[in-house]
């Protein structure tokens, strides 16, 4: 089903964000977030990507702009509602508590009074820590640590997760993991989800990608449109070409003489 007829969850109008006496961080930035939408906010270094989620969440506020949280202003709702359908992962997750993974979990259920749908055991289940429950955090790997939390924001019972690079700082085999982890909560539980990185090429496993730089949105859509050579050069001030498997899927081949032939011509 094309997003069009996806019921908006999220929607950005004319957003624009900074900080008192400096210049724009976030520009007229409008798009918005569809149900059970799969989408990568893809941008270099500083881009913007952060303070976006941060704006999406609610825990900023913009300068200028709306944004609009199942139709309704986003900053309208009390915190415990709008923690019910937005849940927010930062990207740094230094937690040394003397918590159990259960325990930890269990948290998610703070917005509350009655226990919501999904309970903490069923939870760790989905994301394949059962067999931690009673292991403390401290004695985590990192991707175990962000399944953690990730299971949290699933008894949290949010249908839309805002995470701000998770993938960043795992090893490759904990990054696929993770993401065939997300794709299965979407399935199943017809979650959106926004997630933050700059990894070009894991970029294009995702339904849909929006490129930006410097706070501006340069390109929203499937990835195969978005992320051009030129629109990548734009972003990331890299030469790049776009290869293709004999299955017919896109990569991106980072080519450094490529740049020096085009000013020889």
């Amino acid at each position: 089903m094309s997003s069009a007829y996806k019921p908006m969850i999220l929607e950005l109008a004319h957003v624009c964000f900074a900080y008192p006496g400096n210049g724009p961080l976030i520009d007229n930035m409008s798009f918005s977030v569809g149900e059970g939408e799969f989408i990568g906010l893809l941008g270099a270094n500083g881009s913007g990507k952060s303070t976006i989620l941060k704006l999406g969440s609610g825990i900023m506020r913009p300068s200028s702009g709306s944004l609009m949280l199942w139709g309704k202003d986003l900053h309208s709702y009390k915190n415990k509602d709008r923690a019910k359908l937005i849940s927010y992962l930062p990207q740094t997750l230094d937690i040394n508590v003397p918590f159990t993974i259960k325990e930890l979990v269990s948290m998610g259920m703070y917005p509350y009074d009655i226990p919501p749908s999904i309970s903490a055991e069923e939870a760790l289940s989905l994301v394949g820590l059962s067999d931690k429950a009673g292991a403390q955090i401290t004695d985590l790997s990192g991707g175990e640590r962000r399944r953690t939390f990730i299971a949290m924001t699933l008894v949290q019972g949010a249908g839309l997760l805002l995470l701000d690079e998770p993938l960043a700082n795992l090893d490759i085999k904990y990054q696929i993991e993770l993401l065939k982890l997300l794709r299965k909560i979407r399935e199943e539980k017809n979650i959106s989800v926004v997630m933050a990185l700059h990894d070009i090429n894991m970029a294009l496993q995702f339904e849909k990608v929006i490129l930006i730089k410097k706070g501006h949105v340069l390109g929203f859509g499937i990835p195969e449109t978005v992320l051009s050579e030129e629109h990548i050069v734009n972003a990331f001030d890299v030469e790049v070409k776009i290869m293709r498997q004999p299955d017919g899927k896109a990569y991106i081949s980072y080519d450094e003489p490529l740049r020096h032939e085009r000013r020889r011509g």
